[in-house]
């Protein structure tokens, strides 16, 4: 339970903290990007302590992080950027959420 936790921590921390170092390179005002920079450092930090500190087997969370970082990536870019996915992202996602269910339940 604990571990899965950790692992949905570190996807949004990565994601969340990806997105924002992105709007401080394009951001005009320099106090506003160095915030923006000093907080997605602060995230991604936070994101490698996390999954890190996961209580669970590296190589078999892998996929499932992989998974739901991709998912994450995806809600970000929309909520941040107003990016909706094409066709080829939906039908990548699958293949990778699918590639995921499988290292998460072969057993």
């Amino acid at each position: 339970m604990w571990g899965k936790a950790f692992v949905l921590a570190a996807a949004i921390l990565e994601a969340s903290g990806d997105a924002i170092l992105r709007l401080a390179l394009h951001h005009q005002s320099l106090p506003s990007r160095v915030g923006l920079f000093l907080l997605g450092s602060v995230l991604l930090a936070l994101y490698g302590t996390s999954l890190n500190l996961a209580p669970v087997d590296f190589a078999t969370v892998t996929g499932v992080y992989v998974a739901t970082v991709f998912v994450v990536f995806q809600l970000n870019s929309y909520l941040f950027f107003h990016q909706v996915p094409s066709p080829p992202i939906y039908v990548g996602g699958a293949l990778i959420i699918s590639g995921a269910m499988v290292v998460m339940l072969w057993k």
